[in-house]
């Protein structure tokens, strides 16, 4: 169901997100507000560490702070700012302890809550998602000292990007929350586009992105984003000219690069898919999903020997992803090292036990190293989570019929030849001809 979106001529009000997140981490409280009354050192201690934090001295504000809280471990502001001080350093882990020390001190603290919130929603594990949406959700019922709705906002904004694809319409809220405290900007139209693309909304998505493309033509996150909507809708015509258009000025564009191989992929070039990919691949030889979509487009194009090579280098991260050891076991298969295969299909089934293309893949790998008792337990398992198809009724039949199971492969072979209606002749024949023997 569609989320309910302003009209067009309300967009400008709904489009919002802060640009760069983590690049405006709150400042520690009492250093926010430049209107708020200035603090002496003598009146508050805290107030020099804080001016040191301010000027980027942050070993000195260290120093200053750990003396601090041996004699004041409970300060709340203190531990902030020691969680401010290891965040703004790239000390995540001790950051997140300082700022879950700065919460159990004083719950109540916005900043801590928002800091917090922001660097696991940073961390990009699905496990830490919902950490973060507690604390940024429990931030918003808060408020900054001193008063900040600037400060206010970014939690809004932290909260929409967070949930733009797993809860658009808490995303769409947040959003215009965000909007109420402070002005649009680029990235906040960027963000509204994602969201309703999420929700749904293809044409108000692509509204937005082209409203940022009107006033930023050089905009390669929407341009990509825009393309995004195209490919998924296979408007191949309209994607490929706004793509190619974007990788004449910036030629090296992993995600502009990718889209573009996916739409050639799409209309039959192979070999120009694969070259783009191939150098892509060059430019980020690190990256899972650039190295992914070259072992699958090496695997289509018949390069098995390179397909293969890419899966284990895939695997060697990520050693029980069940979509890749899938893949692999296919490369494994047209390979014909059936035993190698079946290792690999087994590992995925492990992983991922409803994995239905794991367990055709057994069923298949059994059948052509003539385990054919275990084969049918593989269909077995595989039908406990999808029907049947004309390949695994063939499986079956072949099974049961090497197995001597002659009423279980006669009806089998039956069903076999009602579902596949011409789709695989050879098999046809051959269905044919065994129960011609089988029936006498």
């Amino acid at each position: 169901m569609k989320i309910p979106w302003p009209a067009p001529a309300c967009l400008a009000v709904l489009w919002v997100l802060s640009p760069a997140l983590l690049a405006q981490t709150t400042l520690p409280p009492g250093t926010s507000d430049p209107d708020a009354p200035a603090h002496t050192q003598d009146a508050d201690p805290i107030a020099g560490i804080e001016s040191a934090i301010e000027a980027k001295n942050y070993t000195a504000a260290t120093n200053q702070l750990d003396v601090w809280l041996s004699a004041h471990p409970t300060d709340a502001r203190a531990l902030f700012d020691r969680g401010y001080v290891a965040d703004a350093q790239n000390q995540t882990a001790d950051a997140e302890s300082w700022y879950r020390k700065a919460i159990d001190a004083d719950p109540k603290q916005f900043e801590a809550r928002l800091a917090l919130g922001m660097l696991l929603a940073a961390k990009g594990d699905p496990a830490d998602n919902q950490g973060a949406r507690e604390q940024l959700e429990t931030a918003l019922q808060l408020q900054p000292n001193p008063p900040n709705p600037a400060a206010m906002a970014q939690a809004d904004r932290a909260l929409a990007r967070l949930l733009r694809s797993s809860d658009p319409t808490g995303a769409r809220d947040a959003l215009v929350a965000a909007l109420r405290l402070t002005p649009e900007t680029e990235a906040d139209t960027l963000l509204a586009a994602q969201i309703a693309e999420a929700a749904g909304d293809g044409d108000l998505a692509e509204e937005a992105y082209r409203k940022v493309l009107r006033e930023n033509p050089n905009s390669s996150e929407a341009t990509a984003g825009l393309a995004h909507l195209y490919i998924a809708a296979k408007r191949y015509a309209d994607a490929q000219p706004l793509v190619e258009a974007a990788l004449r000025r910036d030629p090296d564009d992993p995600a502009l690069t990718a889209q573009l191989a996916a739409i050639l992929s799409a209309q039959g070039k192979q070999d120009q898919a694969l070259a783009l990919l191939r150098k892509l691949h060059q430019l980020q030889p690190g990256s899972q999903s650039v190295t992914g979509m070259l072992a699958d487009a090496e695997f289509q194009a018949g390069n098995l020997d390179h397909a293969d090579a890419l899966f284990v280098q895939l695997l060697a991260v990520q050693p029980n992803d069940a979509s890749l050891l899938d893949a692999h076991g296919q490369v494994l298969v047209r390979q014909q090292r059936y035993a190698d295969a079946l290792a690999a299909f087994r590992k995925a089934a492990a992983a991922k036990p409803d994995d239905v293309d794991a367990w055709s893949g057994i069923a298949f790998a059994d059948s052509e190293l003539h385990q054919y008792q275990d084969e049918l337990t593989a269909l077995s398992m595989r039908s406990k989570f999808a029907l049947e198809n004309p390949s695994t009724l063939f499986l079956w039949a072949t099974a049961y019929d090497n197995l001597h199971q002659t009423k279980q492969a006669v009806d089998a072979y039956h069903r076999f030849l009602a579902a596949d209606q011409g789709k695989f002749p050879d098999q046809e024949w051959q269905a044919r001809h065994r129960l011609v023997a089988l029936e006498k």
